[in-house]
């Protein structure tokens, strides 16, 4: 089912994509804060466009969201609320990211979060042939097929990147 070296953690992630028969890689990096995913594509040699960042936001009544973006683009928040519904959506402050999702802020997850949230995910990336998405801690990321993400997640794709 999962390739797992006996270095790989076990996280509610991993745990979360093996009782849902998800096929993953995990990939343990060398973590350095505020280094984001340029850090964690150059540490893995992969493009930082495969690397997607788990984003925690919340709309105009403090609801919390996941957004899926490419580790080289940003959100336009504009667009999300509008193509959402929602009058305006914001990033959450690191310690509200962390209540929501149940992971810290750099080893965020959209897999197995404390509350569950809808997800937002940029159309692209169902078009890559793997992606490199977090595990669950800060330094681990798991390499997955995007149509496991969709079939899991069910997420509303849209279009909100920003270069």
């Amino acid at each position: 089912m999962s390739k797992q070296s006996s270095n790989t953690p076990e996280t509610p992630a991993t745990q979360y994509l093996r009782r849902n028969a998800v096929q993953f890689t995990g990939h343990l990096y060398a973590y350095e804060e505020h280094g984001g995913t340029a850090v964690s594509a150059r540490e893995l040699g992969v493009p930082e466009h495969a690397v997607v960042k788990t984003l925690i936001m919340e709309d105009e009544k403090a609801q919390p969201l996941i957004v899926l973006m490419h580790g080289d683009r940003t959100v336009s928040t504009k667009e999300l609320a509008r193509q959402a519904g929602r009058k305006r959506i914001e990033p959450c402050k690191p310690d509200v990211a962390n209540r929501h999702s149940g992971y810290l802020v750099g080893g965020t997850s959209p897999f197995a979060t404390r509350k569950p949230m809808p997800v937002f995910m940029e159309r692209s990336i169902a078009d890559l042939p793997s992606i490199f998405i977090n595990g669950g801690r800060r330094g681990f990321l798991v390499q997955i097929n995007p149509t496991d993400v969709i079939r899991c997640l069910k997420p509303q794709l849209v279009e909100v990147a920003l270069d």
